[in-house]
């Protein structure tokens, strides 16, 4: 999702009630769960666990990295309620702030929710700090690709050295207990990023792989890899699904309308299979009844401003307080405390 750059006034009533989440509901201990393989994973564990009977409300925490938890704080401010999901970015600028993405990252693991990160990374070459329009979302040439995907080359040890400069803050995140729901290369089947829109088992699927394959081979044992594909295109999304062995959870973000379409949400049911699925970006704020008629998404993240760009207070709240959906502090990991 391209950064937003018209910043829209928000008329809040005043008269809108706080719906305060009740301190005599329990943690959701999920035991209904469709049988999958064992993972070494408490959150992928977790989250098939709850697929089909609760969501975890997430938040989306955009540039600058200065305010990691600005828009994670606002849900606080109208709920009295934090977030069950953290999302932050690693970004293509202010870089020089990531180490506050993961104190707050840390920070929230700690208080009781799950944690996503994502990252805006910029064409191999550049570095970790680039532009937005003539960067980000660039286009690389068919032999610029091959090379990138070809070990040794150049370009593609250029795009290694990006990768590993973020490689310390993940084995900080490692040390500190927190498992991450990682979701790098977002938006796969769609073009208006340069890593995106490649389809086919050489395209950007294998970049997926190429990514994971690297990580892994660091000792990384703390992410949970999560693809999502953009419902631009929803249809060829299975045209870039990397795998069951490189993909744990299958997103969508969904742009198109305000809620997926059946269509999309059962297309996305059968590419995933064992696999839980989730809603890894929205611009709006989903009902419980939205949530009740697709229950397989194991969480939602709303993207940052648009909490309250397309939200009102009153849906915000109403979604809050519902008892299925999963807010800081009722997510019930297995194998009891962090």
């Amino acid at each position: 999702m391209a950064p937003v750059l018209v910043v829209l006034l928000v008329a809040v009533g005043a008269a809108v009630a706080v719906i305060r989440t009740s301190p005599s509901r329990p943690p959701v201990s999920p035991t209904q769960a469709a049988a999958a393989p064992a993972s070494r994973s408490r959150v992928l564990e977790y989250l098939r666990q709850i697929s089909g009977t609760a969501t975890v409300a997430g938040q989306h925490n955009r540039e600058p990295l200065a305010r990691p938890t600005r828009w994670t704080d606002e849900v606080r401010r109208l709920t009295e309620t934090s977030p069950g999901l953290y999302g932050g970015d690693f970004a293509f600028s202010g870089v020089a702030d990531r180490p506050r993405l993961v104190a707050a990252a840390i920070a929230q693991w700690r208080a009781g929710s799950l944690v996503t990160l994502m990252w805006h990374m910029c064409p191999p070459g550049l570095g970790q700090t680039c532009d937005w329009k003539h960067d980000v979302q660039s286009r690389l040439t068919d032999a610029q690709w091959t090379e990138l995907t070809t070990a040794g080359t150049p370009l593609n040890r250029a795009w290694t050295a990006q990768v590993d400069a973020v490689v310390p803050y993940l084995r900080q995140l490692q040390a500190a207990g927190v498992e991450v729901l990682w979701r790098p290369l977002h938006e796969l089947n769609d073009r208006w990023a340069w890593w995106g829109g490649r389809p086919g088992p050489a395209g950007s699927s294998a970049l997926f792989r190429m990514f994971h394959d690297h990580l892994t081979a660091l000792g990384l044992t703390n992410l949970v890899w999560v693809w999502s594909v953009s419902d631009a295109d929803v249809d060829r999304a299975a045209d870039y699904d990397p795998g069951e062995r490189y993909a744990d959870v299958v997103g969508l973000d969904a742009w198109a309308g305000a809620f997926p379409n059946p269509h999309s949400y059962d297309l996305v049911r059968r590419i995933a299979g064992r696999r839980p699925i989730a809603l890894t970006e929205v611009g709006t704020v989903p009902t419980p009844t939205q949530l009740a008629a697709q229950p397989r998404w194991v969480y939602f993240m709303v993207w940052a401003e648009m909490l309250l760009q397309r939200s009102s207070v009153a849906r915000i709240q109403y979604t809050y307080g519902d008892r299925r959906v999963l807010t800081q502090g009722r997510i019930a990991l297995p194998g009891g405390d962090r």
